[in-house]
């Protein structure tokens, strides 16, 4: 994605948390995509790069917290419906199967979302 980034574009990267590495670990590939992120910022290119944490400060002020998710999610479903953003589905399941739709999303195998209907 960053080398398709226009000059003055912005890469915002979330979601990591089902991203595991051959280990098993989940915070050794949030770290790299950390310092992944520091690295691009640093370069002179016109392009930026940001990892949103959607949870972030839910501990410290819960109003506030749930004040910025749902103006943040707002701003996702608008984009998500006017076009501007596309979400790669990796499955559909339904409700019936959460259990095993959980496991597939947790097992970091998968590229996309996990989506369940009804």
């Amino acid at each position: 994605s960053w080398r398709l980034l226009a000059p003055g574009g912005t890469l915002v990267s979330y979601g990591s948390a089902s991203t595991r590495d051959a280990e098993g670990s989940k915070q050794w590939p949030v770290l790299k995509l950390l310092g992944r992120i520091w690295l691009w910022n640093a370069l002179p290119n016109r392009r930026s790069a940001y990892f949103f944490n959607v949870w972030a400060g839910r501990a410290l002020n819960r109003g506030r917290f749930q004040a910025r998710l749902r103006a943040d999610l707002t701003e996702v479903f608008e984009a998500l419906r006017r076009g501007d953003v596309t979400a790669q589905i990796a499955a559909e399941l339904p409700l019936t199967r959460a259990a095993e739709a959980m496991r597939l999303a947790e097992s970091g195998t998968v590229a996309g979302k996990v989506v369940l209907h009804a």
